[in-house]
C-alpha cells in the first residue's frame, strides 16, 4: 500500500504532526526551534513526495488521496496549536480561521467533484498561497524565540493575512469553476 518512496514521505508527514504539536506546547526556545525544524522537514517532504511520484511515474491513488490530507492536517494542527499557545492572537486569529474554513470547504468541494468524476487541479495561485502560508507559520512557530533583529511574529502575522487573502481568492476561483458541475 505504501510501497513507493513518495507515499512513505506523505505518511511520514502525517506521523510527524503529533510530534510537532507536542513541541509547540512546550514554551521554550529549544522546543520552538525543534518544532520549526520538524515543520520545515514536513514541508520538504511535501515537495519531494510529489516530485518523486511524478519523476518515477509512481503516482498512486493512495498518494493522490493522502497528500492533500497530509497538507491540511499539518497546517490545521499548527494553526490550532499556535492559537492555543497564544502565538496567533488578537485579530490575527481571523486569517487563521479563514485558512481553516477554506481547507474544509475546498476539501468538501473536491470530494463532491470526485463523486461526479471531475478533477480540480491545484492552481498556481493556490501553490503560492501554500508557500506563503507555510513561511508565515514557520515565522510564527519561532515567534518570540527568534533573534531580536528578526521581527518573527510581525512577519508571520503579515504573512498569515496575505495567505488568508490568497486563500479567499483561490476558494472563490475553485467555487466559481465548479458551479457548472452542480446538478439541480
Amino acid at each position: 500500500m505504501f510501497s513507493s518512496i513518495a507515499n512513505q514521505l506523505t505518511l511520514s508527514r502525517i506521523l510527524i504532526i503529533p510530534v510537532i504539536t507536542l513541541f509547540l506546547d512546550i514554551p521554550t526556545a529549544w522546543a520552538a526551534w525543534t518544532s520549526l525544524g520538524l515543520f520545515t522537514l514536513a514541508g520538504i517532504t511535501d515537495y519531494l513526495d510529489g516530485y518523486l511520484a511524478r519523476r518515477t511515474q509512481q503516482v498512486s491513488m493512495i498518494g493522490q488521496f493522502l497528500d492533500p490530507i497530509a497538507d491540511k492536517l499539518l497546517v490545521s494542527a499548527v494553526i490550532l496549536m499556535l492559537v492555543y499557545n497564544g502565538q496567533i492572537q488578537g485579530m490575527t486569529v481571523f486569517p487563521a480561521v479563514v485558512i481553516l474554513l477554506r481547507e474544509v470547504a475546498v476539501s468538501g468541494l473536491r470530494e463532491y467533484l470526485a463523486g461526479v468524476q471531475v478533477s480540480m487541479p491545484v492552481s498556481r495561485l493556490a501553490k503560492w498561497k501554500t508557500t506563503i502560508q507555510m513561511l508565515a507559520l514557520g515565522f510564527l512557530i519561532v515567534g518570540k524565540y527568534a533573534p531580536d533583529f528578526i521581527p518573527s511574529t510581525t512577519i508571520g502575522d503579515v504573512g498569515l493575512w496575505l495567505a488568508a487573502t490568497l486563500t479567499a481568492v483561490t476558494a472563490w476561483d475553485y467555487w466559481r469553476a465548479s458551479l457548472k458541475h452542480f446538478k439541480n
